[in-house]
């Protein structure tokens, strides 16, 4: 059996949408990676947006997704180290998959070193200049309050206005998926302004959904881990020496 020594990142699988068929049919991709993963995975880092939309209910969780969640449950009881980030579409994740799965809830950044290499991994919404509206939203959503507010509502009303929020939004942002020349692709932009004070081996983020790997100076890079629904397979590896980029092309082009 190889050794377990790679880090595994992907981003913005969006399960749940945008159909429960297509939804049904990424997940069974993504059931096979993790198969594919499992024997030499020594941490998974899940980035943000895994699902469309999440809450937690203080009893009730969302329906779905059983297949990729009892595969997070064979790796996690394997001893890989699971790690989940809050994304703009699942902010509202709590203690539900630490306590199932031992899992590291991420709200923000984690800064972590490997094997020398030292990782600033954020799933990337509200970072750099500008999307000033998105950034008082995402204080609002992510405030005590809201969160109380919206766990008062029925479940069957409550997701079904949120499931609606978010295939709006992610309709509506779907035309930004284009790259950015030169700073104008504000991560790049905050990466730059970020190694101006502290050094990173690699920057890593999703949400652009966008496979990207952008050399920032000699030695940084900026990677960008792209999506699921028109990225197959859109993932990123580190082998203990160096991340690598894996994705098939757009569909559709």
């Amino acid at each position: 059996m190889p050794e377990r020594n790679k880090l595994y990142f992907a981003s913005d699988l969006h399960l749940g949408s945008p159909s429960l068929t297509s939804s049904a049919e990424r997940e069974q991709r993504l059931v096979k990676w993790l198969d594919m993963i499992k024997d030499d995975a020594a941490e998974l880092f899940l980035m943000g947006d895994v699902f469309d939309f999440w809450f937690e209910y203080k009893t009730v969780v969302p329906r779905g997704y059983l297949r990729f969640l009892g595969k997070l449950t064979e790796l996690a009881d394997a001893g890989i180290k699971l790690y989940f980030f809050k994304g703009n579409h699942d902010m509202w994740m709590f203690d539900y998959f630490e306590k199932e799965l031992g899992a590291t809830i991420i709200t923000n950044e984690l800064v972590i070193e490997r094997n020398g290499k030292k990782f600033y991994l954020h799933h990337g919404d509200g970072l750099g200049p500008g999307d000033n509206a998105y950034k008082f939203l995402k204080n609002f959503f992510r405030s005590g309050l809201c969160q109380w507010l919206f766990a008062r509502l029925h479940p069957n009303f409550g997701v079904g206005i949120a499931s609606y929020w978010s295939l709006s939004s992610r309709a509506a942002n779907a035309k930004k998926d284009f790259f950015k020349p030169g700073e104008q692709e504000w991560l790049v932009k905050f990466c730059k302004d970020t190694l101006q004070t502290e050094y990173y081996d690699y920057m890593i983020f999703g949400h652009r959904h966008l496979p990207l790997d952008i050399k920032l100076n000699e030695r940084s890079r900026y990677i960008n881990l792209g999506e699921w629904i028109n990225y197959d397979y859109s993932y990123a590896v580190f082998d203990g020496e160096d991340v690598m980029l894996h994705y098939k092309e757009r569909k559709g082009l």
